[in-house]
This record gives C-alpha cells, sequence and structure tokens, in this order.
C-alpha cells in the first residue's frame, strides 16, 4: 500500500481492519496510535518485539532514514514468505514419520497391554507345571505385567521427564547444548546447516541492502538464524571483522559455513554487491533443503515401516516360541 502511495497511517488502519488475528490487530492498532501522536513506525514496533523482532525494526529504521520504506517492506514481506515456505516444507514432510510413530507407540502399548497378556495367560495354562518358558517370553511377559500394574507410574514418568526436559530446553544452557546436539546427528545436521545458511544469506542481504551498517547487521542476522552456535560463530566472526578482517576470511575457518558462502561474499566484497550475492546464496540452499526434505521423507518412510515391523515381529517371536514347543511336546 506504501508502494502505491497510500500514507502510512492509513496504511495501518487498513491492515488492521482486514486483520482476523486478534492479538495482531491490537498489536496493529497500537502501531498506529503511537504513529498518530507523532512516533516514527521504527520506534512503534520496537514496542512490539513479540511481534515485530529486530529484522523488521533494523530495516524500517535504514527504509525510514533513506527515504525507501516501500521497497524495504517489500524485502521484508519476500523474507518472510521464504522462511514461511522452509517452515511449513519442514512441518510437512515431518508429518508424516510423526503420525507413523504416533501408531507404532500405540500398537505397542496396545499388544503389551491387551494382547501378550492373554497369550501369556494360555500359554500359561498349557504348559506342564514346571516348565520354563523362553527368555525373550519371558522377558515380554515381565514387561506386559510391569506396564498392567504400574501403568499410572509410566504416565507420571513421561509427564515429569518431558516437563523437566522443555524447561532445561528453554534455559540459555540448555537450548545450546540442544543446538549443539542436533549439528550432531547425521541427518539432522545437514538439513539444519542448509536451512541455516539460507536464513544467514537472505537475512543479512536484507539488511546490508537495507543501509543497515555491517556489524548491526552481523548482529542481527546471529540472533535470526535460530541456533546457539551459529550466533556464536557470528560473534566471532564479528570480533574479527572489528579487528580488520574481511567476513568471508572470518567465516571461511568455521565448519558451519560451507566453501561456497565464504566464497561466493568473497566475490561480493571485491565488486561491492555483497547483499546481491548473498541473495544468489540464499536462493542456492533453499533449493538444497527442497531436495533434502524431500529425500528425507522417502528415507523416514520406509525406516519406520521396519521398526513397526521389527516390534510387531518381536512380540509375536516371543509369543510363536513357547506354542511351537508346545505343540512339539504334544505330538
Amino acid at each position: 500500500m506504501t508502494g502505491a502511495g497510500v500514507p502510512l497511517l492509513r496504511s495501518l488502519n487498513a491492515l488492521q481492519a482486514h486483520t482476523e488475528n486478534e492479538a495482531l490487530r491490537k498489536v496493529l492498532a497500537s502501531v498506529a496510535k503511537e504513529v498518530q501522536a507523532g512516533s516514527t513506525l521504527t520506534d512503534a514496533l520496537a514496542k512490539h518485539p513479540e511481534a515485530f523482532n529486530d529484522i523488521y525494526v533494523n530495516m524500517v529504521r535504514a527504509g525510514e532514514a533513506a527515504g525507501i520504506l516501500d521497497e524495504i517492506l517489500k524485502r521484508l514481506a519476500l523474507q518472510q514468505e521464504k522462511n514461511a515456505s522452509i517452515r511449513k516444507k519442514v512441518k510437512s514432510a515431518m508429518t508424516y514419520p510423526l503420525i507413523l510413530l504416533f501408531i507404532t507407540l500405540v500398537s505397542f502399548f496396545g499388544l503389551m497391554l491387551f494382547v501378550v497378556p492373554q497369550i501369556g495367560k494360555i500359554v500359561e495354562d498349557l504348559s506342564a507345571p514346571g516348565t520354563e518358558l523362553p527368555v525373550l517370553t519371558q522377558i515380554m511377559l515381565g514387561i506386559s505385567g510391569f506396564m498392567q500394574q504400574f501403568w499410572y507410574l509410566i504416565i507420571i514418568a513421561v509427564v515429569v521427564a518431558s516437563s523437566l526436559v522443555s524447561r532445561y530446553l528453554r534455559t540459555s544452557q540448555g537450548k545450546r547444548n540442544f543446538h549443539a546436539f542436533v549439528l550432531r546427528v547425521p541427518v539432522l545436521k545437514g538439513i539444519i546447516i542448509k536451512v541455516a545458511n539460507a536464513r544467514f544469506a537472505r537475512t543479512f542481504s536484507a539488511l546490508l541492502g537495507a543501509g543497515v551498517s555491517v556489524i548491526e547487521s552481523l548482529k542481527v542476522t546471529g540472533r535470526a538464524v535460530g541456533n546457539v552456535k551459529y550466533e556464536e560463530e557470528i560473534d566471532r566472526a564479528i570480533d574479527a571483522v572489528k579487528n580488520g578482517k574481511q567476513l568471508s576470511e572470518a567465516l571461511a575457518s568455521s565448519p558451519l559455513f560451507p566453501a561456497i558462502v565464504s566464497q561466493m561474499l568473497a566475490v561480493g566484497e571485491e565488486t561491492g554487491q555483497t547483499d546481491s550475492v548473498l541473495i544468489k546464496v540464499a536462493d542456492f540452499y533453499d533449493e538444497e533443503v527442497d531436495a533434502v526434505i524431500d529425500s528425507l521423507s522417502s528415507i523416514i518412510e520406509p525406516v519406520m515401516i521396519v521398526v513397526m515391523g521389527a516390534m510387531v515381529g518381536l512380540i509375536a517371536a516371543s509369543v510363536m516360541e513357547p506354542i511351537t514347543s508346545l505343540a512339539k511336546n504334544i505330538h
């Protein structure tokens, strides 16, 4: 709307009127009120960090200072669309495996709580007194008996453990350890590095293109990437840049930034077109993320099916072994 010449306040009021989300409508009403009272859009947005992060605030500040607010808002919109697209693809790729995992767990608990105990009774009734059941059968019956007798303890343990893990992951140390851990998991590592580098390139490019300084752009980008380990690497790069190093040199030694990132950055620094070059890097990694997610779906599905089959097969084997032994004894 601002690009079409609509005044800022009128644009904000129109957005407020057409926004379905109640919380966002209240935020927009507050922003419009601040602007009407004489505040800049930057100051008004900065008062609502839960809705407008550092990227919004810094880019809008640069856009207002340079008189190109409409162009900056277009860049912001494009960036948000790209980020939303990646999140949607990741969620879509993980939905089916999570459904399979849920079905597997429900099947396991159903078999252990209802099927195995009944079959166990039949086997024990048919077995001769003093007959020792196979080890696998004893283990399965033991697990089943424990689950039947102490099911409430299992539920309490799961709830307490989930709560403690969730609370730990919200701490700075917990978040750091978790982010470091996922970067060591073979399959996840590749996806996270590609997603993080796409976010880094697109966010840093948008901020630089808006006229934000290199140091400030790096600070904001570090917080926007979404991984503490990346934020630490970018902080180290900031120190190196302050000491006179080129950013491409600072990132070249980091294992979290592939060679293509530092090489393309070097080209951008030489030509003075760093923001344009980084857009190409971001587009490249967006395509890489698409390819990895597609392949991930095709890998996880058969793995989950094999796991489910192995679980059912193990339970079936523990039941069939004593039945087979009984049949032989009868003959």
